[in-house]
């Protein structure tokens, strides 16, 4: 290892070597340790990028896991700067899709065309945001901690990172009105399939209303008892059946009756 690594301490070392610690700058005496994570969204999966720092007073190195060495960068603050921005830019133009899929979802909703997968897709989109905004709050708080510490040296290029912050701010923003998109997206979903549920109850119900006086008139003529109506003529099946028939008729006029007052109420 280069020499800067005697100058860590046992407990910074592991927080390092940690690949889901989370953002941090720490100050200390003799270096000051930076840790930042980045969400990477590649193929609608969203994996964590974890990059680590130390910052001693005359350079900058960055913490390679795979074979557990420092490699010093190129320009104190201005090669950080470059690590940390390609991947927040990429973060930046591949976060338009998570918003373009909200508003197919959305869409769907309006025109009545929802697929079969919608919760599944609601709640993959739901954890994907929720994890993005998470990461990037711990990080805008450790490069907010960052700058401040150096921002009074001449050598740091304070736009440079204010850029950052601004990336991180306008992801965080979609991040929070998506997330509020797919709350109402939720509630409207759930208030449509409400609604089917009971047109659906309804027309059991009417459906269960009508033919229970026929089932009654069924059952009852049906017993095997003697002095039953009807049965001492051979036209006791024809009055019967006009019986159920009428009995029909009455509920289904009932119920158009009930019907025609709800609409000119709603009306």
């Amino acid at each position: 290892m280069e020499p800067v690594a005697s100058l860590i301490d046992n407990l910074h070392m592991e927080d390092l070597k940690n690949r889901v610690h989370p953002s941090i700058f720490d100050e200390n005496e003799g270096y000051n340790m930076f840790i930042l994570r980045i969400p990477m969204i590649t193929e609608n999966e969203v994996h964590i990028r974890q990059m680590g720092f130390v910052l001693t007073a005359q350079n900058s190195y960055a913490y390679n896991r795979d074979n557990d060495t420092f490699e010093v960068l190129a320009d104190r603050f201005d090669a950080l700067h470059k690590m940390i921005d390609l991947p927040l830019d990429r973060l930046l133009k591949r976060f338009d899709h998570f918003h373009d899929q909200v508003a197919d979802m959305e869409e769907g909703l309006y025109s009545k065309s929802v697929r079969k997968d919608f919760l599944t897709k609601w709640l993959r989109l739901k954890r994907d945001i929720l994890q993005i905004e998470r990461i990037l709050m711990r990080s805008s708080l450790a490069i907010d901690a960052f700058v401040d510490f150096y921002e009074t040296e001449s050598s740091f290029p304070v736009n440079h990172y204010m850029d950052i912050h601004e990336h991180i701010g306008r992801v965080l923003r979609s991040a929070t009105f998506n997330l509020a998109k797919l709350d109402y997206i939720h509630n409207f979903y759930n208030v449509q399939t409400n609604e089917k549920m009971n047109s659906m109850i309804y027309l059991l119900t009417v459906i269960s209303a009508i033919f229970l006086p026929l089932n009654l008139a069924v059952g009852f003529f049906g017993m095997n008892t003697s002095g039953l109506p009807f049965t001492g003529g051979d036209s006791g099946t024809l009055y019967a059946f006009e019986m159920m028939v009428l009995f029909l008729v009455i509920a289904v006029g009932f119920f158009g009756a009930i019907k025609w007052l709800q609409q000119r109420r709603n009306a």
